[in-house]
């Protein structure tokens, strides 16, 4: 017969990793949770992390409950917010169908197609610019002195044609997105915080003051980023971090 204690949730930390956002969901959910603090090596995860997920990538979050005979592994900023939503927050998805449209193709609330878009837009397209400039930023730190000029003209060229334009372009969409949040809103969703303000938050704190989010340009959007960097739960989390790291840096 189970004895129906809590599940026993641990996240497994890579230093200035993606861990950042679902610490900050557990922070906000108020769950009883355990850190396992792994350490970069040349930039990668250790391969120690592989023991946990095949693939070796944080964050990885595992539930131990009465429910299942071997731990749950939980891979990927998304899956792991909407898993912890779907169990402990259901106040952070918003509602999904009008009423009176409920199960009807179409019949989605704007604040719910909002947050659902987000919970793929985050990885799949802003997260993108964001590696790449990290790329490139490395191969102008790493050259050789003589290769430098070379090295500077190529990540110069991948800036000006490609993140530069593709940077513009998300954040007047998200801009314009926060502007016109339903109900006047001030998060993306609507006037509550949600599951895609998690989501968000790695990717917009690593680009505020760079990539060309500033509060001059964005105001609005850097309003938005300010906002929820200022909750009791996120501060929660920046302290945790401290705790974990020494100090706190979101930028990638």
């Amino acid at each position: 017969m189970a004895n129906n204690q809590k599940p026993k949730i641990t996240l497994y930390w890579l230093e200035k990793s993606r861990a950042q956002r679902v610490l900050w969901l557990l922070e906000e959910l108020k769950i009883e949770y355990e850190v396992k603090i792994y350490k970069r090596q040349q930039m990668l995860a250790p391969p120690e992390l592989k023991k946990v997920h095949p693939l070796g990538k944080a964050p990885i979050l595992v539930i131990e409950s009465d429910a299942r005979p071997t731990p749950l592994v939980l891979a990927e900023s998304g899956n792991i917010i909407e898993y912890l939503i779907d169990h402990y927050g259901s106040r952070l998805a918003p509602k999904k169908f009008l009423d009176g449209n409920e199960g009807e193709v179409g019949g989605e609330t704007e604040e719910w197609l909002r947050y659902r878009y987000y919970m793929h837009y985050a990885e799949g397209t802003m997260m993108v610019y964001l590696v790449v400039a990290l790329i490139v930023r490395n191969i102008r730190n790493s050259a050789p002195f003589f290769l430098r000029p070379i090295a500077n003209a190529i990540a110069g060229s991948i800036e000006s044609k490609f993140l530069e334009p593709n940077f513009k372009n998300n954040f007047d969409f998200l801009e314009k997105q926060i502007s016109t949040s339903p109900n006047n809103g001030k998060y993306l969703c609507g006037s509550e915080i949600s599951g895609a303000d998690f989501i968000m938050s790695f990717p917009l704190s690593a680009a505020k003051g760079r990539a060309g989010l500033t509060q001059q340009k964005y105001p609005h959007l850097w309003a938005y980023v300010e906002r929820y960097e200022s909750t009791e739960s996120y501060t929660r989390a920046v302290q945790k971090i401290i705790e974990i790291e020494g100090a706190y840096d979101p930028t990638l």
